[in-house]
């Protein structure tokens, strides 16, 4: 799926799916939602689930880093570009970030705000891995997300925490493109 298409996807449905058990995902593809981050996935089973969520027209993003039985290195995110057809990575890691985006996978960089050093940390890391999307967590920090929304020349994402519709738009208001939550009760926002 071409960059523009995915951009597309979560700008008109920001609300993004984080699925963290394999049992979760028919509730996703049922909801409104257009995108669908695995948390969790492993090699018997990520191919037959991005299956079901192309098969349902939804775009689905692996997260590198929770990746199980295969290797979290370049022939993995090869793997997972020429055989799953995953559609992007989500990882926390620059050279996951740096490989996928040379393959053409849509890469999300996912980045965990503590402080202001991992506020400058991220800044830093994204002027040197051009992911094509920031992923900040945790996403109930409206104001460090307008900030950094600012900052960044791409597209920041919000999730982490985000448990009611309020928050998801006080997110969204702050200029994050969309908030990933694993709550389902959020995915027919």
């Amino acid at each position: 799926m071409e960059h523009e298409r995915i951009l597309d996807h979560i700008e008109s449905h920001p609300v993004i799916a984080a699925v963290r058990h394999e049992e979760d995902l028919a509730h996703a593809l049922c909801s409104q939602v257009q995108t669908v981050f695995l948390l969790q996935a492993d090699i018997f089973n990520v191919q037959p689930m991005v299956d079901r969520i192309h098969s349902a027209g939804k775009t689905a993003f692996i997260h590198m880093d929770f990746l199980e039985g295969l290797g979290r290195d370049q022939k993995a995110i090869d793997y997972l570009h020429e055989t799953v057809q995953a559609d992007g990575i989500i990882s926390t890691k620059t050279n996951h970030i740096k490989h996928a985006k040379g393959r053409g996978l849509f890469a999300i960089q996912r980045f965990f705000l503590v402080d202001s050093l991992s506020y400058e940390t991220a800044v830093k890391t994204v002027e040197a891995a051009g992911p094509d999307m920031v992923e900040v967590m945790p996403g109930v920090m409206p104001r460090i997300i307008r900030r950094l929304a600012e900052q960044l020349r791409m597209p920041v994402i919000a999730g982490g925490l985000v448990t009611s519709k309020d928050e998801v738009i006080e997110i969204l208001k702050a200029g994050a493109m969309g908030v990933s939550t694993a709550r389902k009760e959020l995915w027919s926002l």
